[in-house]
Order: C-alpha cells, then sequence, then structure tokens
C-alpha cells in the first residue's frame, strides 16, 4: 500500500494528512487540485471523481479503500542551496530543457549540486509560474503545470523521488 496507515479524512479536515491526499489526487493526474492542507469543496469533488473512477463508492471520504488505490501521496523532498543528488540532477535537467520558456535562466552543470545558478533557475521558473519567487522547491513549486500532456515539475522531474 503506498499510503500505510493513514486516518480517515473527509471535508472540513484540514493538515499534514489532508495535503497527502491533495498530493495523492494530482498525481492522478489531476491537476485542478491545490494542495494547501484544507479539504474543502474542489477536494470533495476531486475525491469523488477519483471514486468513481476507481470503482470505488463515490462518498468524498477517503479511508482505506481509498486510501488503497490512491497513488503515493506522500511529499517530494524540500529542494534548496545545499542539497545534492540525483533528484537535483533530474531537477537541474527539467531547468535546462525548458529554459527558454521562463526567461533562459539555466542552473549552469548537471552536476546534483544545489547551488546558486540553480536557485536564480528555480527562481526564473517561480516567477514564470506566478508563484512565491523563494528559490526553494517545496509543495508549492513541484506542483507547477508545465503545459506539456498534463505534466507538473513533480512529474517531470520524477516521482520515484517521493517521500514516503
Amino acid at each position: 500500500m503506498s499510503n500505510p496507515g493513514q486516518p480517515t479524512v473527509q471535508q472540513g479536515d484540514t493538515g499534514t494528512t489532508v495535503r497527502r491526499v491533495q498530493r495523492a489526487l494530482r498525481r492522478t493526474p489531476n491537476l485542478s487540485v491545490v494542495v494547501d492542507g484544507i479539504f474543502g469543496p474542489a477536494t470533495h469533488a476531486a475525491v469523488v471523481e477519483f471514486q468513481q473512477g476507481a470503482g470505488l463508492v463515490p462518498d468524498g471520504i477517503v479511508g482505506p479503500l481509498t486510501w488503497a488505490a490512491l497513488p503515493d501521496g506522500g511529499p517530494m523532498p524540500l529542494l534548496h542551496e545545499g542539497t545534492h543528488g540525483p533528484v537535483v540532477s533530474s531537477l537541474q535537467t527539467v531547468l535546462t530543457n525548458g529554459a527558454d520558456q521562463w526567461g533562459g535562466v539555466t542552473p549552469g552543470p548537471i552536476d546534483g549540486i544545489f547551488g546558486p545558478r540553480t536557485r536564480e533557475a528555480v527562481e526564473a521558473f517561480q516567477g514564470w509560474a506566478l508563484i512565491t519567487v523563494d528559490g526553494v522547491v517545496g509543495d508549492q513549486t513541484w506542483s507547477v503545470p508545465l503545459h506539456a500532456g498534463n505534466a507538473t515539475l513533480e512529474s517531470a522531474v520524477g516521482l520515484e523521488y517521493v517521500v514516503s
């Protein structure tokens, strides 16, 4: 099970478990889901839609059967200056390949090290996406649609980096 031990959540709930549901729904992919930790009407509608498609009772409540059917809702790693590893290399590749769309700012060499040039490329990407420009890759930045076949930054970098 990709979401083991999760409690039942429903409309009106808030917090990290709701964020996990929302991330999982975005990975179905339903790019209309906002990862904000608030189980409001939009999240409820997305859960019902998912449940209908998965052959579950469409009650809008995320219990054991819905959790089992959803993709892993764990967060992607938080990336910032000083982070390193294969996920940073993948991020650098995506930022390099799409640099023309967000102002031509590239992260420099694809070396797996999140340094000042990678931060500048992330900031350019965030500005293009009209989200908070802070040079940190967290939930909001991972969720940015890339306008390419329902891809988001997280799906383009690779969901194998999800932290469960």
